[in-house]
């Protein structure tokens, strides 16, 4: 039995849907499509990551959210000090939560949203990202996500945070800013950021063997090739054990939870004036040793 290393979900050209392991080389996306690889047996939600190759090889014709579903999506708002200095909030004093809604074949059974292509918020890495009319001043929000192994509650103060993590992944917080202005959000942040298809994932999902210290990697955000973030993941308010301890205060984070842990200074709220997304518009986020994801923004009129 293996365990995976860096974990990518996709489809072949018949249509069927595997997990394989990326190799370390390919991790822009691009260049995995195309790839030849033996796909695992099973999915490491539900074997524990332990998994099993297959004996014949199948190729990469799209790379999928690494997640086929999730229980629920938390955000971290206002966790890198210099991003809650551009926005011109005090350093808080416990993590600002927000909340997505889930995503997955759980709601597959709707045929109206799934004919769409709605299917709540979670996206894959190189989907576009529909903005709807009532969806204003859009915004990206580059991030280093958590991807939870097992359920955890009331972490205890000897525990490792650390042994609750099934693997790091690349998350976009797409903000609709106009649903964030205190007079239409009352000072939350959730609905603004809650749309169809506001949470990309991706490219793979890195185990922490492959990323034994989160806070060393670098984050860059693009949009149409210009960087707008650069940050290293030092510069969190929350670090990792912190938010897992807090998030799991009298409360089960369950398996497949995804936490998007923040995001650095350089958001388009913060540009003078701001740089709000445009159709056509593409944002890339990119942290080392994970890879990219790339999506295009598609208003729908």
């Amino acid at each position: 039995m293996l365990s995976f290393n860096r974990l990518m979900r996709f489809r072949d050209h018949n249509g069927n849907i595997h997990y394989g392991e990326a190799p370390r080389t390919a991790l822009t996306g691009q260049y995995l499509v195309g790839l030849s690889i033996k796909p695992y047996l099973g999915n490491p939600l539900e074997c524990d990551g332990l998994l099993s190759f297959s004996e014949e090889e199948t190729t990469v014709a799209e790379v999928l959210s690494p997640l086929s579903e999730t229980p629920i999506i938390y955000g971290i708002g206002l966790n890198y000090r210099r991003h809650a200095e551009e926005a011109g909030h005090p350093i808080p004093s416990f993590p600002v939560v927000f909340t997505k809604p889930p995503g997955g074949r759980f709601h597959m059974h709707n045929s109206t949203a799934w004919s769409n292509g709605f299917v709540d918020a979670l996206a894959g890495p190189f989907e576009d990202i529909p903005i709807g009319k009532e969806a204003k001043f859009i915004d990206y929000e580059g991030e280093l996500c958590i991807v939870i192994g097992k359920d955890v509650k009331d972490l205890l103060p000897s525990a490792n945070p650390f042994d609750y993590i099934l693997g790091y992944t690349i998350g976009n917080d797409v903000s609709s800013r106009y649903w964030q202005i205190p007079e239409r959000s009352g000072n939350q942040h959730g609905y603004a950021k809650s749309f169809d298809k506001f949470a990309p994932i991706g490219p793979v999902l890195c185990s922490t063997k492959v990323i034994p210290d989160p806070s060393a990697l670098f984050l860059t955000t693009k949009v149409n090739g210009e960087i707008r973030q650069e940050a290293k993941l030092d510069d969190l308010i929350f670090d990792i054990p912190a938010i897992i301890k807090h998030l799991s205060r009298g409360t089960t984070l369950r398996k497949g939870t995804i936490i998007m842990t923040g995001t650095p200074s350089g958001v388009a709220a913060g540009m003078k004036p701001p740089q709000w997304l445009e159709d056509g518009d593409t944002v890339e986020v990119e942290i080392s040793n994970i890879g990219m994801i790339k999506n295009k923004m598609k208003f729908v009129t």
